[in-house]
């Protein structure tokens, strides 16, 4: 008899039983909706990000319950430098406020905090918060948090090309050892493994710049949900889907 999740308190129409072996390894969220969600409310956008905090936590607290292995968090693209300067500072002052409140309780649930993306071209006070945050959570064992911060999936796979190059023109590479396995281990993600569910919320179905590489054979999950009204349900939800889903990997 497959486990249930020991964890749930709510009843089960509210929660429903989930086979405990069978959750994904690695669940991969673009967060979207924040300003949606305060433009619903005549709120500034800042209001919904600064809700959209309180989101992240629920999930990182779901995930660690259901053992979830990684859980890979789109915060911050390339692309969201084109916004108003004033919302980026705030966006920048985000994982600070977050791991101000919440760093107690992933240092309980045994979190261990990562980053994917461009972190040096972050502000100071961002990088030494993350920073921090790594270093005081690197001897847990749990499950891997990890920041998508300053991420670009096509300028990650040009990263990875020009790293690729040079290994081969200084001859640590061949060519004819290039394959798919030996590319992955020039992308951020290198030893992670590929996300089996991606989830977005707020009702967009596109990948918009995340994990282009890491996605071909993941499992899409899009809802309209709005980012800051997502909870504990809302994530267990997500992986009941999952468990329902066939995956073939292009087999019969």
């Amino acid at each position: 008899m497959s486990k249930k999740f020991p964890f749930f308190k709510r009843k089960k129409e509210e929660v429903p039983d989930l086979e405990y072996e069978a959750v994904p390894s690695h669940v991969a969220i673009i967060m979207d909706g924040n300003g949606r969600w305060a433009q619903n409310k005549g709120l500034p956008r800042v209001a919904g990000h600064k809700e959209g905090v309180h989101a992240v936590n629920r999930v990182v607290r779901a995930a660690a319950r259901a053992n979830i292995d990684i859980l890979t968090l789109y915060a911050f693209s390339t692309e969201n430098w084109k916004r108003p300067k004033s919302e980026i500072d705030y966006l920048m002052k985000l994982p600070k406020q977050f791991l101000h409140i919440y760093l107690p309780e992933i240092m309980e649930n045994n979190v261990r905090i990562e980053t994917i993306g461009e972190f040096d071209a972050l502000p100071d006070h961002t990088k030494n918060a993350v920073q921090n945050a790594i270093d005081k959570t690197a001897n847990n064992n749990g499950l891997l948090l990890n920041f998508a911060i300053n991420y670009g999936s096509r300028n990650e796979i040009m990263h990875a090309v020009k790293r690729l190059m040079n290994d081969i023109d200084s001859s640590k590479v061949t060519l004819d050892s290039l394959d798919e396995n030996l590319f992955s281990n020039y992308l951020y993600t290198n030893g992670l493994r590929d996300p089996d569910l991606l989830i977005r919320t707020s009702g967009e179905q596109r990948l918009s710049n995340f994990l282009l590489w890491q996605s071909a054979y993941t499992e899409f999950w899009f809802t309209d949900t709005l980012w800051p009204d997502v909870d504990e349900a809302f994530f267990y939800q997500a992986i009941e889907e999952y468990q329902l889903r066939k995956r073939r990997f292009g087999g019969l």
